[in-house]
């Protein structure tokens, strides 16, 4: 007898509700890089505004990426970039009227705009032997999550 799997999770009859969702990470540096990072002359551009065009990019597939998630009319992204120490942080607000959350959306572009930044500078972290020992991504976490009522 075969094993029945569900597929993606009915949400028709649930009503559409206005949604935000808050995430964030941390991309850890060695000091070199964040300098030039900060000096925009990392070789294959300006670090943080491509991640951040890969971050909205990013929030905009998340259904293509992560198969149980729903198309959401998206209706707001904001990306926002800071320094703690060497570290990079990402963090991204997702807003939508919709019948599911945006949680997944806000992750998946947090995690994509650390994958970006780190794919720009990794020539500069590697040590050498090529490893990457002080270079990490790390505190990936949903900050808030709001469901309210029409």
């Amino acid at each position: 007898m075969g094993k029945e799997i569900e597929g993606i999770v009915q949400i028709g009859s649930k009503p559409v509700v206005e949604r935000h969702a808050t995430a964030t990470g941390l991309l850890h540096l060695s000091p070199a890089t964040v300098t030039a990072i900060q000096e925009k002359s990392v070789k294959k551009g300006d670090v943080l505004e491509a991640s951040t065009i890969a971050a909205i990019q990013a929030v905009k597939d998340t259904p293509r990426i992560i198969p149980h998630c729903h198309p959401i009319p998206l209706e707001g992204c904001k990306v926002t970039w800071d320094w703690e120490g060497h570290a990079l942080r990402c963090t991204v607000f997702v807003s939508a009227h919709y019948k599911t959350g945006i949680e997944m959306e806000a992750l998946t572009g947090v995690c994509a705009g650390l994958l970006c930044a780190l794919d720009m500078v990794k020539s500069l972290e590697k040590d050498d032997s090529g490893q990457y020992p002080g270079t990490s991504i790390s505190e990936v976490v949903v900050v808030e999550k709001f469901k309210g009522t029409l």
